[in-house]
């Protein structure tokens, strides 16, 4: 028998954010082909591993 890994827990997140810099962000990520989720998901590991971004 093969060992599995196990399921990767997932947290929704809720924040406010002004509205014209949240546009500007999904524009930026959307021009570079990025994940905005994905990208803040990056950002907190580092932050997490290393105590700055």
């Amino acid at each position: 028998m093969v060992a599995q890994h196990a399921a990767e827990k997932k947290r929704e997140m809720k924040y406010n954010v002004n509205q014209d810099t949240y546009d500007e962000f999904v524009k930026a990520c959307s021009r570079k082909g990025l994940a905005p989720q994905i990208l803040i998901e990056q950002a907190m590991k580092k932050f997490v591993e290393t105590g700055q971004i």
